[in-house]
C-alpha cells in the first residue's frame, strides 16, 4: 500500500495574475509551476499525487498529463473544500501531505524532512512553517510552552505580542489521513467568505486531544508563492539562480547567471562556458570545453566538445565537435552539423545533414539537403527545395565546392569533387570531378552608355 499521497492545491482563479491562463500553468524556469511541485513529490519519494483542478483545468491536464490523480473542485468555496475532492483518492494511505501548485520553490529534501518530522512526532498534523524578518501579512504560528502548534493566528486577528512572532504558516501542511478525514467532516462554512478553511482542522484536532505541531523550513524562500506577475518574476529569479548555482558547483563557467536562462533539463558538462544573454531549453546537452553565446538560443539541441556558438537560434538539431555556428545563424529542426564544420553569419540551416569539415560561411540557406563531408559554400547560394507544392531534397557528395550566388534546384544531385561555376542555376545531376557552368555568356556592348545618353 503506498503509504503517503501528495494533494496539490490547484483549482483557484489567481485573479491578480490579470491572466487567462490557470494560475500554476505559468512557468518559472521554463516549467509550469505546478510541474515543480510534481517533481519535488517525485524527488521526496512520493508517487500518488493528487491535483486538485477547476479554473482552465484543461491547462493543467495537459501539463501534467497522465502522470498524476485528478479532483475537481466545481466551486472555489476555500482551501478545505479543495482538500475535501481529493480525499477519495487518498483513500488508502496512511499520511497526506498538502501542497500549492503555485509554491513551485518547494523541494523534495524538505519535503522529505518535513514528513520524517510529522510522523516522529506522531503529530495528527504538522504545519510546514518558515521563518521571516519581515513576516507582516502572514499568518504566525503559536506554539504551547512544549512547542507543539496552538494556532494560527491570521494578522488581522494578531495582538501586538503575536505580532512579533515571526514564524509564519507557508500553506503546506502534513496529515495523518484518518486525522484529516475527521476534522474535515467537522469544518464549517460560517465565516463572512462561505468557505471551508483548512486551518480550522488545527483547532479542530488541538480539541480533539490529537498532537499538533510545526516543522520550520530551513530556507524560508521555499515557501515563496506567486499571486501576481511580480511574484512570479521574483520567484523566477529565484530558480534561474538556483539551476545556475548547481552547474556552477558542478563546473560550468556562467558568465552572468541574471541574463542567462537555463531549463532544469538542460545538461552542460563541466569546462563548457555559457555567456551572457543565452536561453537553454527542453533536452539541450552542451558537452566539455563548449562555448556557447551571448545572445544564443538552443532548444533540444546537443553541441559537441569544443564548439563554439554565437549569436544563434538553434531548435532540435545536432552539432557536432569542434564546429563554429554564428553570428546570426539559425539552425532548424532536423539538422546535423558534423564535426569540424563551420556555419557562419547569416546562414540558415533546415532538416540537413552537413558532414564533418564543410563550410557554410555566409549568406546562405541549405534546406532538405544531405551534405558531404569538406564541402565549400559559396556566399548566396540556394538549395532551392520547394516547387510549390512538394520539398525535395538535394544531395552534395565530398569535397565539392559551390560558387557563389548558386541556386541548386530539387531535386538534384552533385556529385564528389565536382565544381559549381559562381551565379549558376543548377537543375540538372551535376557528375563528380566535373565543372558546371549554368549562366548566360557574358556580352561587351561597346559605347552604350554614349549611345543612351545620346
Amino acid at each position: 500500500m503506498t503509504k503517503t499521497a501528495a494533494i496539490i492545491l490547484a483549482a483557484g482563479k489567481g485573479t491578480r495574475m490579470h491572466s487567462p491562463h490557470a494560475k500554476a500553468w505559468h512557468a518559472v524556469a521554463q516549467r509550469p509551476m505546478i510541474k515543480w511541485v510534481e517533481s519535488a513529490c517525485r524527488a521526496a519519494g512520493i508517487d500518488k499525487i493528487i491535483a486538485v483542478v477547476g479554473h482552465r483545468q484543461d491547462e493543467l491536464r495537459a501539463v501534467l498529463g497522465d502522470s498524476v490523480l485528478y479532483a475537481e473542485q466545481k466551486e472555489l468555496l476555500g482551501t478545505g473544500h479543495a482538500v475535501m475532492q481529493a480525499m477519495p483518492a487518498a483513500a488508502e494511505v496512511d499520511t497526506v501531505i498538502i501542497l500549492s501548485g503555485d509554491v513551485p520553490l518547494i523541494q523534495g529534501e524538505t519535503i522529505q524532512k518535513a514528513l520524517q518530522f510529522h510522523k516522529a512526532e506522531g503529530n495528527a498534523v504538522t504545519v510546514m512553517t518558515a521563518a521571516l524578518e519581515n513576516p507582516t501579512g502572514y499568518g504566525r504560528i503559536v506554539r504551547d510552552m512544549d512547542g507543539q502548534l496552538l494556532c494560527i493566528t491570521e494578522q488581522k486577528d494578531a495582538d501586538a505580542k503575536t505580532l512579533q512572532i515571526k514564524e509564519v504558516n507557508s500553506g503546506m501542511y502534513c496529515f495523518r489521513r484518518e486525522a484529516l478525514e475527521q476534522a474535515l467532516q467537522a469544518v464549517r462554512a460560517d465565516n463572512a467568505q462561505g468557505e471551508y478553511y483548512l486551518t480550522d482542522t488545527i483547532a479542530i484536532l488541538r480539541a480533539a486531544g490529537e498532537r499538533t505541531g510545526a516543522y520550520c523550513m530551513e530556507d524560508a524562500a521555499e515557501m515563496g508563492g506567486v499571486n501576481d506577475m511580480l511574484q512570479l518574476y521574483e520567484v523566477d529569479c529565484i530558480m534561474r539562480k538556483r539551476i545556475a548555482m548547481r552547474h556552477m558547483a558542478n563546473g560550468v563557467h556562467i558568465w552572468n547567471m541574471e541574463n542567462t536562462y537555463i531549463a532544469p533539463e538542460v545538461e552542460i558538462a563541466a569546462g563548457a562556458e555559457i555567456r551572457p544573454g543565452c536561453i537553454l531549453n527542453g533536452n539541450t546537452k552542451i558537452a566539455e570545453n563548449a562555448i556557447v553565446g551571448p545572445n544564443t538560443t538552443l532548444e533540444n539541441c546537443t553541441v559537441g566538445m569544443g564548439t563554439d556558438i554565437v549569436e544563434t537560434v538553434a531548435k532540435d538539431a545536432v552539432i557536432g565537435k569542434n564546429v563554429h555556428v554564428g553570428p546570426f545563424a539559425y539552425i532548424r529542426p532536423g539538422s546535423q552539423i558534423g564535426d569540424n564544420c563551420k556555419v557562419g553569419d547569416f546562414v540558415e540551416i533546415k532538416n540537413a545533414t552537413l558532414g564533418d569539415c564543410t563550410k557554410v560561411s555566409h549568406l546562405t540557406y541549405v534546406g532538405d539537403a544531405d551534405v558531404g563531408q569538406k564541402v565549400n559554400f559559396g556566399c548566396g547560394t540556394v538549395t532551392v527545395n520547394y516547387d510549390g507544392k512538394i520539398k525535395h531534397r538535394t544531395s552534395i557528395g565530398n569535397n565539392a565546392f559551390i560558387g557563389c550566388n548558386t541556386n541548386l534546384v530539387a531535386p538534384v544531385s552533385v556529385g564528389d569533387g565536382a565544381y559549381i561555376a559562381a551565379g549558376s542555376t543548377i537543375t540538372d545531376a551535376v557528375p563528380e570531378e566535373t565543372l558546371a557552368i549554368a549562366r548566360a555568356r557574358q556580352v561587351i556592348k561597346e559605347n552604350w552608355t554614349d549611345k543612351r545618353n545620346r
